[in-house]
């Protein structure tokens, strides 16, 4: 009788139908978060597919190079090795020494296809050349040598004949010191590498979630959550290569690809690598799967 007189019944009559309504808006939101959460585990597993039918495309791609015809289904390399150091620059001393008459010696550097010229040059190993692509590729008119390297910095493509072989150190290992740098998703390192050892200047560890398998709202609230902590890490890591701007010329950033993406703009050169381990023990194997050369012998 009292709350009726005072007009309260009507009051609490409203804040029951806004309850009921608030309580309705937040399951519809709830409803939206699985939603969406779910939409993002599909992409995750989609873009998880992509990447291995991509993988997959290629092998059989390079299959079917390899075994475009019977002749070339035979050819194989007469030998590789993974060149470093001392063993790097032994090799190049030994290339850089061979001398021809006139036009005797071939260089080329090769990508996605094989032009004319290194077809003409290699014969039917123009197959292995293909193969090993983007490569440095080198021969003679007396087919004395025949080896193609996997340089880590290739200057655009070229062909040509002359009475040495073309090729510069600074394609397998840098003349002047350089800043390069290690980036991963909760992990950076940038140094200065000489062509000879590594020198650690700064580093950057950030605390990010591991992956989780929960579906739900907290798994979308997990994506948001683990995307802000990447994304302020890569933040503090472009704020150490600024301050370390002066520690060397040149910038070559190294790790997962799902971050170098950030760098691209800044770095000379950009390279995916599987560098694990501390700041400096990362650092350091990082740089020395960078600059290993592959070297094919024909």
């Amino acid at each position: 009788m009292l709350d009726e007189l005072l007009g309260r019944a009507k009051l609490k009559a409203r804040i029951e139908e806004l309850e009921e309504e608030k309580h309705h808006l937040e399951r519809r939101a709830e409803a939206e978060e699985e939603r969406r959460a779910a939409a993002v585990k599909d992409r995750q597993e989609a873009e998880a597919e992509v990447n291995r039918l991509e993988d997959r495309i290629t092998e059989l791609e390079d299959r079917v190079s390899r075994l475009g015809g019977d002749d070339e289904a035979e050819l194989d390399y007469r030998g590789t090795e993974d060149l470093f150091g001392e063993r790097r620059d032994e090799i190049l001393s030994r290339l850089e020494s061979f001398s021809t008459g006139p036009e005797g010696a071939f260089s080329a550097v090769v990508g996605d296809d094989i032009p004319d010229e290194v077809a003409d040059a290699f014969g039917d190993r123009s197959a292995l050349v293909r193969r090993a692509a983007p490569c440095l590729c080198l021969t003679d008119d007396a087919g004395l040598v025949s080896v193609a390297l996997d340089a880590p910095t290739l200057p655009e493509e070229f062909a040509t004949w002359n009475d040495e072989f073309r090729l510069e150190r600074s394609w397998f290992t840098p003349e002047e010191p350089v800043r390069v740098a290690l980036v991963r998703s909760d992990l950076f390192a940038v140094g200065v590498y000489d062509g000879e050892s590594v020198t650690l200047v700064d580093e950057v560890e950030s605390d990010v979630m591991n992956a989780h398998s929960k579906g739900g709202f907290s798994q979308a609230r997990f994506e948001r959550r683990r995307d802000e902590q990447v994304e302020n890490h890569l933040d503090r890591a472009k704020d150490a290569l600024a301050a370390n701007e002066n520690a060397a010329d040149g910038l070559v950033v190294l790790g997962e690809r799902t971050v170098l993406g950030d760098f691209r703009a800044m770095a000379d050169h950009v390279a995916t690598v599987d560098a694990s381990g501390d700041p400096e023990d990362a650092l350091r194997a990082a740089v020395r799967e960078f600059w290993t050369t592959r070297l094919y012998c024909l």
